[in-house]
């Protein structure tokens, strides 16, 4: 993909950051918003469908309650979620409104998107709000999410949206221009990078952690979360969300912020909810045997294969794929516990029902259950 392809991106994802939203903490910025939501009527005017992913809502709770810093307790983050929630869609509401635009509000959270059922009807739901030309408003379900359900940050959310709905564009806008050689805070000479493939792993040491105190992201983030997208063959643009028009540039090809694009072709929808969508639960260690089988001829995982077992699963839930030097090559619903996994670990199939009484299947992951990373 060039910079020119992006003019003919029929569907976004954009997603903006707690630090633009609030102006660094200082309460939701209206004219900036004012100003994306102008040039992203523009953009819906012109045939581009768009789907918002909007953080903000617990930084601006925290400033309609008069909290001086970020706090820790879970039951506060939700209370301030809840607050900042109702500030943040009635800006989003009134903005739109001035070019005659309807609304949705969308509020996920990662059980959404574990259940097959669930994913599917979120899927219709955003689809036909798209059809009826109304502008999803999507955020994290901060009110009632807690660490163990939550999705980290809002790039993976807009990630995980961007696969959702077969995007073609991720825009993450952020409060630096996109992703450095080197960080520009502390390097006069760090270069802008203008693009790479998400999947250049040369690009992991040049991204550092989140500096600010307001959002959960950083530019680790937002490759992950390039990363993640990829997996539909949708492209990433990181770039400096308070630069004038800079959408409107981004959709005329201009070559601002930093273009992630991705390698591979799409994958079918139940192989992109496999790989991005559920929770790991645990983790299998492969031999070399059975790494090859996975990666090179498509088969399926059989306890023979199967080293090491980690964590606390049940049948049906996912587990991660390594080699032994424990890199991801595969993920997959399993079909058997990790205490009935750790018992038939490296055994022949032909042995499961003596060891644990019964076979309910041959293999550990079926490849109709497994997508290769």
């Amino acid at each position: 993909m060039t910079r020119k392809d992006t003019k003919q991106a029929a569907r976004w994802v954009v997603k903006i950051g707690s630090a633009l939203l609030t102006n660094d903490g200082a309460g939701l910025d209206r004219k900036a918003i004012d100003t994306w939501v102008e040039q992203i009527a523009q953009l819906l005017a012109q045939g581009t469908e768009i789907v918002l992913v909007s953080s903000g809502s617990i930084a601006e709770g925290i400033v309609r309650l008069g909290w001086k810093a970020r706090p820790e307790s879970i039951h506060e983050l939700q209370a301030a979620a809840a607050v900042g929630q109702m500030g943040l869609i009635q800006t989003y509401e009134s903005s739109f409104k001035r070019f005659d635009r309807l609304t949705a509000q969308i509020l996920l959270d990662h059980d959404d998107l574990a259940s097959r059922q669930r994913y599917l009807n979120a899927r219709r739901a955003l689809q036909t709000l798209i059809q009826l030309n109304v502008v999803p408003i999507v955020n994290e379900n901060d009110t009632v999410v807690t660490d163990e359900i939550r999705f980290g940050d809002n790039d993976s959310l807009a990630a995980l949206v961007a696969n959702l709905i077969d995007a073609d564009l991720l825009v993450i806008l952020t409060d630096k221009d996109g992703l450095y050689t080197a960080n520009p805070d502390h390097n006069p000479d760090a270069e802008l990078i203008s693009q790479a493939l998400a999947s250049d792993k040369t690009l992991d040491g040049l991204a550092g952690g989140s500096s600010g105190t307001l959002g959960r992201g950083g530019m680790v983030t937002k490759l992950q979360a390039a990363r993640l997208a990829a997996r539909s063959g949708c492209n990433t643009l990181i770039a400096g969300g308070r630069n004038a028009n800079i959408l409107t540039a981004i959709a005329q090809g201009d070559e601002v912020g930093t273009l992630l694009t991705a390698s591979t072709q799409p994958l079918a929808a139940r192989k992109q909810w496999l790989a991005g969508q559920l929770q790991v639960k645990g983790q299998l260690v492969l031999d070399a045997g059975a790494v090859k089988v996975l990666t090179e001829q498509g088969r399926s995982l059989l306890a023979v294969g199967v080293t090491v077992v980690r964590g606390k699963f049940t049948r049906g839930e996912l587990v991660s794929c390594l080699n032994s030097e424990g890199e991801e090559i595969a993920r997959g619903l399993v079909n058997y516990s990790s205490d009935e996994a750790s018992r038939i670990k490296g055994k022949n199939t032909e042995l499961i029902s003596s060891i644990l009484g019964y076979r309910e299947d041959d293999e550990l992951i079926h490849r109709d259950n497994m997508v290769v990373i």
